[in-house]
């Protein structure tokens, strides 16, 4: 039976010693890990409900029964605790609280506006650079689908300012009417800053007062005969309307505001986010929280808003799905934050009612995507525990692969399949550190499963928790060398599925080893399918780890391979051709046009390439 006396004994000792200030606490088990964090206006109060209170939810029981230490940390008021409270929730991820499990930054367009030829681009973090930062939007795919747009209608250019200043003719961009050639010279800076600043106001939401400008100048440019340029701007004005068309324009007429609602199910909640900026629909994105089945979805909101804008800027307005306990304390804290008013708000008719309608709607459908796949994959993981005759039950599966080229640039890659699917936060790659195992597969996979475990064993370094099987894509032997090397570390009871193709490397005549038995499946056994997916996906990581590192290896190496050629020089290279590779294609006049470059250098150089 659970026992809440040590957590209460703990807390009861602690009470007479915490100041009556707001602030935010945390509990702790034997092994210094935190299980809650909590925040209060008054402390002491707070914690003597721990105490004093007699049945408590048997969430709340197994906490107080594992907890054996409390910390404290005061605020200088209730709003500042609210947001100490949600960065401590992220940092730790504290097991009894509820969890916003995806706190990723969202992308923002940014367009330049000190620049002489301002380019367009998607950016992610500090927004640490003069001109117009345009976001958040959903998705990279979203931000993506606008600059697109931008292109097509104001044909501003996208490249580095590296491949901007060496470009001796325009790339296919001008080519296909995306880009209006800046690094030739093809139009006029005038012009030129001219559409930068349409963009500008574009992306403001000022489509209609822009259209109207195109018309006119297409009106102008027929009159006086440019036939040419009637065109260009014929074609700017249809792709405009396809924007529009396609924008979604939304019907609240939100300026700038998220929409945020919630649905529960069988014990699992989505909460869809849908950004408004600028009058347009920026997308939307679907969050699933960790939280206790039973919690009412009130608080399961409540959290996440207040989590969810701790490391965000926030809109003017948020609309919520329903009225959430700590929403005047949470206003308050935001605007504190922003240094500007926010409201925050619950829709209860007309046009907003409908947005948020739309927006549980999604919330559903998004759900019940993921209820499906969570009730597939563990039908799936029950297949696979029979067809091995596995004695635990699966809900974590570890892959493991490695790639090389011919023993160069050797990594060893990580993928972890859960009940939800591909877990890319436990994505692992290895740099191969023992150069006799670069060659041989068996040392590259013995160092690969010793380092991941060995770490996992010892507890250290922000370790990744046990899977539940591991599957590695390898023969017998390798089979044998994972099964060896897990031993050593004492971890006898995770078993290892090993996965070999066939004899001409055919997907579907797979061998599995387990234990010191084969086996095969039908050809089409869903089971299979399963399998041979996950075991694609770290081959997929595998690979794409290994050609990063063989690309970095190979712009860091070639010039440095050349005789002759100091750190001086291969700066001023870099900077005139932008990279390694552009520097192989050049000519020997080109190379001989760079600063500091004299004719027997770039000789050198021009024949390393070409020899």
């Amino acid at each position: 039976m659970i026992s809440s006396d040590i957590g209460k004994e703990v807390i009861k000792k602690e009470i007479p010693l915490v100041p009556k200030l707001p602030g935010v606490y945390r509990m702790l088990n034997s092994k210094n890990e935190v299980l809650y964090v909590g925040k209060a206006k008054n402390l002491p109060n707070r914690l003597k409900s721990y105490v004093s209170e007699k049945n408590h939810i048997i969430r709340t029981e197994r906490m107080l029964s594992q907890t054996t230490k409390l910390e404290i940390t005061t605020t200088s008021n209730e709003s500042e605790a609210l947001l100490l409270e949600a960065n401590l929730i992220k940092k730790y991820k504290p097991k009894f609280n509820i969890l916003l499990r995806d706190d990723k930054s969202f992308p923002f367009i940014f367009i330049g506006n000190k620049d002489k030829w301002p380019q367009i681009k998607r950016h992610r973090g500090k927004k640490n650079r003069e001109g117009f930062f345009f976001g958040p939007f959903a998705s990279a795919g979203s931000a993506n689908w606008t600059i697109k747009m931008i292109q097509k209608i104001f044909q501003i250019r996208v490249c580095d300012d590296s491949v901007f200043k060496n470009r001796e003719r325009p790339c296919i961009l001008y080519q296909i009417k995306r880009c209006s050639g800046p690094c030739v010279g093809y139009v006029e800076e005038d012009d030129y800053k001219k559409s930068v600043n349409d963009a500008i106001e574009f992306v403001s939401g000022k489509s209609r007062r822009i259209q109207k400008n195109l018309s006119n100048q297409m009106e102008k440019s027929s009159d006086d005969l440019d036939f040419e340029k009637a065109a260009i701007l014929r074609d700017r004005i249809k792709s405009l309307n396809i924007i529009q068309s396609s924008q979604r324009i939304n019907e609240a007429n939100l300026v700038e505001a998220d929409v945020i609602a919630g649905y529960k199910e069988s014990g699992k909640t989505c909460i869809q986010v849908f950004f408004y900026r600028s009058k347009q629909n920026w997308g939307n994105q679907s969050f699933f929280p960790k939280h206790d089945p039973e919690e009412n979805l009130n608080n399961i909101l409540n959290s996440f808003v207040s989590q969810f804008y701790e490391n965000k800027s926030v809109p003017s307005s948020i609309i919520l799905s329903e009225k959430i306990k700590e929403q005047i304390l949470i206003e308050k804290a935001l605007t504190k934050k922003e240094g500007k008013q926010i409201n925050i708000s619950v829709a209860k008719k007309g046009s907003k009612l409908n947005v948020i309608n739309q927006a549980i709607k999604n919330a559903k459908d998004s759900l019940n995507r993921k209820l499906y796949e969570s009730q597939n994959n563990k039908e799936l993981f029950e297949e696979v525990s029979k067809k091995f005759d596995l004695e635990n039950n699966i809900n974590l599966i570890e892959v493991y692969d490695n790639s090389h080229n011919q023993g160069s640039n050797s990594v060893g890659a990580l993928i972890t399949y859960g009940e939800e699917g591909f877990n890319k936060k436990r994505y692992r790659k290895f740099n191969i550190k023992n150069e006799k195992n670069e060659q041989d597969d068996y040392g590259m996979m013995r160092e690969v499963l010793g380092r991941r475990f060995k770490k996992a064993v010892q507890e250290k370094d922000n370790y990744l928790t046990m899977p539940d099987l591991v599957l590695i894509d390898g023969g017998k032997g390798q089979y044998s060398v994972a099964r060896e090397t897990m031993n050593e570390l004492g971890l006898h009871d995770i078993p290892i599925i090993a996965i070999a193709k066939g004899k001409f490397r055919n997907s579907g005549n797979e061998t599995f080893f387990h234990n010191g038995k084969e086996f095969k499946f039908e050809k089409n056994d869903p089971t299979l399918f399963f399998l041979q997916r996950i075991r694609d996906e770290a081959h997929r990581f595998a690979i794409s780890a290994h050609r990063a590192k063989r690309k970095k290896g190979i712009s860091k190496s070639l010039l440095d391979q050349i005789d002759g050629i100091g750190s001086v020089r291969k700066r001023a290279i870099l900077n005139h051709f932008g990279s390694a590779r552009a520097v192989e294609s050049a000519s020997l006049d080109e190379i001989k046009s760079v600063e500091g470059v004299e004719e027997k250098v770039a000789k050198k150089i021009y024949n390393f390439f070409h020899e």
